[in-house]
């Protein structure tokens, strides 16, 4: 089977299931000695940091919710076994009864361009302060304070904040996340 016959194409998955139906998809493939057929089944994600009780929390988030990208060659059965997969709704651009169109090689390059860069996003922010900067604690038990950068710890990502508390100066390490610059 040559390679250059198989085109991407979109398939329409009910949302939130995403990873669900990404599998039932490659094991119903497997199982019918299709893998000729499909190359890869993806799931484009991004990654994002949420804050919950003043931690970072790591996570990744379907970047295309309801959709999952099928590189394939649609001969014979291989679109009738995908659109029979449960939790898929049919693929993306298809007439009723019609073949699915595939996707312009243009599309898919953005989109596994903007699949890979998200993937591979370093988290390096630059550091947003600079020492002898006066901030405002935004998060934690300090919450309301405002205080002036003393040291900034590149590595651990955090700032050695002086606060003045009752009147006295007193030193407290925050993240980033925890201040906000004073403009």
């Amino acid at each position: 089977m040559a390679d250059s016959v198989k085109k991407w194409y979109v398939v329409r998955a009910i949302g939130g299931q995403e990873n669900k139906v990404k599998s039932y998809i490659e094991t119903e493939i497997s199982r019918l000695g299709l893998s000729d057929y499909v190359d890869q089944v993806l799931v484009p994600k991004e990654k994002v940091i949420q804050i919950r009780d003043g931690k970072k929390i790591h996570k990744e988030r379907v970047y295309f919710p309801g959709y999952i990208m099928v590189e394939a060659h649609l001969a014979g059965e291989v679109p009738h076994v995908i659109k029979s997969v449960t939790g898929v709704i049919g693929f993306l651009g298809e007439t009723k009864g019609g073949v699915p169109v595939p996707l312009r090689k243009s599309e898919v390059n953005r989109m596994l361009g903007k699949v890979d860069e998200l993937s591979e996003q370093n988290d390096n922010i630059a550091i947003p302060y600079v020492i002898g900067e006066t901030v405002k604690v935004v998060d934690g038990p300090f919450n309301g304070f405002d205080g002036t950068v003393e040291k900034i710890n590149e590595e651990k990502r955090k700032l050695e904040v002086m606060v003045k508390i009752f009147g006295r100066k007193t030193p407290l390490e925050l993240s980033y996340m925890q201040v906000d610059k004073i403009s």
